[in-house]
């Protein structure tokens, strides 16, 4: 019996460990199916070198090659690159809106309006109380209603104004943690420079390191919505992470480049934060704005009430009443009933001051109501890519479990195959005695 004879045991037995391999990645893809960042796996098939059968005949001096079967060349992990490149994008346009949206529905929250205890009203409060003034322009009561009404909108616009720099101050914290030495910026691309170096040396080795690099890919998705990122992969397996507008790329191999500096223009969370809290940005210029009511409401007060300043302070946080009950001024002449400076003061209802507040509530409005838009809308285009991406990269279990029973067969058959050639060569073995090498 030829050598050829034999090696159809180790064939089969190549067919038995190549489904057994590929039954063990289908159950791998299966345990895997909920798993944060896993991309599926496949395994690639390829045929044995062959068996170079030397010329037998004289005749026509043909030979032939044999088959030896199967192996499994490799476990390839299905990613596509464009789709990733695509979702961490618009990973970092919606996290930058999410963001803003929800520092600006904190501003929004923080004016209260409409409401009994809003500025409005308390505006609305302290006209009325000119008005009563006016008609008992002697009543010490009346007084005192002014200037309790004037204190009340005072601390209103203090309480305000309080509020909304917590929200800047908290914002400017949000940054300084996330960017700092045990923030989620460092943490990450240590991990990252971490897993270039382990990849390096799996790849050198030869080895397919398909979780490591699973691993890796989400990292860089997590500090995609940080700010925006690009990725150039090298020749040793590694990445090059460049990250929001910093001068020099985030990680390169197993070295990470930060802390650096970044502007608003680096996209994500902390670009949003860095244009949030900015000079020009948007909880600066509704401070700015509410300042501007403020003082335009202490001005035209003060400018009528000319014995002594009503109000002081030109800013909404040092708004405050300057008169007591005694000192509250009704008429310019300072003639007994007179009250033509109390219904001037009256008489500033709905003027500059209640138009400038109303204009400043409705741009906080428009600014969220946009905020809100656009992150509706970005959340969809999010969830279009991502469904694209998981349809790609994901597991489905309807096809994995037709793989498994697909593999179960083919480890079946290749079994039988064994069985077969078992069979056959004990037969020949009991009928001649003997078995050919």
């Amino acid at each position: 019996m030829s050598i050829p004879t034999l090696q159809g045991l180790q064939t089969a037995l190549s067919g038995l460990l190549a489904e057994q391999q590929a039954l063990d990645v289908t159950g791998h893809n299966i345990a895997n199916a909920n798993t944060e960042g896993y991309s599926r796996e496949s395994v690639v098939m390829q045929p044995n070198p062959p068996i170079e059968i030397p010329a037998l005949s004289t005749r026509t001096g043909r030979g032939g090659q044999l088959g030896t079967g199967v192996d499994v060349a490799t476990y390839t992990r299905i990613r596509n690159a464009y789709l990733d490149a695509q979702y961490r994008t618009q990973n970092t346009t919606l996290s930058a809106a999410g963001l803003q949206a929800e520092e600006l529905q904190q501003a929004q929250g923080a004016f209260n309006e409409p409401s009994s205890s809003g500025i409005a009203s308390q505006l609305s409060t302290f006209w009325s109380a000119w008005s009563s003034l006016a008609n008992s322009p002697d009543s010490e009561a009346a007084k005192q209603g002014v200037v309790a009404a004037g204190q009340q909108l005072a601390s209103t616009f203090n309480q305000l104004s309080g509020q909304l720099t917590t929200i800047a101050t908290q914002a400017g914290e949000q940054y300084a943690a996330r960017t700092g030495a045990s923030g989620e910026v460092q943490t990450y691309a240590n991990q990252i420079a971490q897993l270039n170096g382990q990849i390096k040396i799996a790849e050198g080795a030869g080895q397919q390191p398909n979780d490591m690099l699973d691993r890796r890919d989400l990292l860089i998705d997590k500090l995609s919505s940080l700010a925006q990122v690009s990725v150039t992969k090298r020749a040793d397996g590694t990445d090059t992470v460049t990250f929001g507008d910093a001068g020099k790329p985030l990680i390169e191999g197993s070295t990470v480049n930060w802390p650096q500096a970044l502007t608003s223009a680096a996209g994500g969370q902390l670009g949003a934060l860095l244009g949030l809290t900015g000079p020009t940005g948007a909880l600066g210029s509704i401070r700015a704005s509410l300042d501007a009511v403020a003082s335009t409401i202490a001005g035209a007060v003060n400018a009528l009430h000319t014995s002594t300043a009503f109000f002081t302070g030109t800013t909404a946080a040092s708004l405050a009443v300057a008169v007591k009950a005694s000192e509250v001024q009704t008429s310019s002449t300072g003639a007994a009933g007179g009250n033509n400076v109390a219904l001037a003061i009256a008489g500033l209802r709905g003027g500059a001051g209640d138009q400038a507040y109303s204009a400043l509530v409705e741009q906080v409005g428009s600014r969220v109501r946009t905020a809100e838009n656009e992150q509706a809308n970005l959340r969809t285009t999010m969830t279009a890519v991502s469904n694209q991406r998981q349809s790609v990269s994901g597991v489905s279990l309807d096809e994995e479990m037709t793989n498994l029973i697909t593999f179960q067969r083919g480890y079946q058959a290749s079994a039988r195959t064994l069985t077969a050639m078992d069979s056959m060569l004990e037969t020949l073995i009991e009928k001649t005695g003997v078995v050919g090498l």
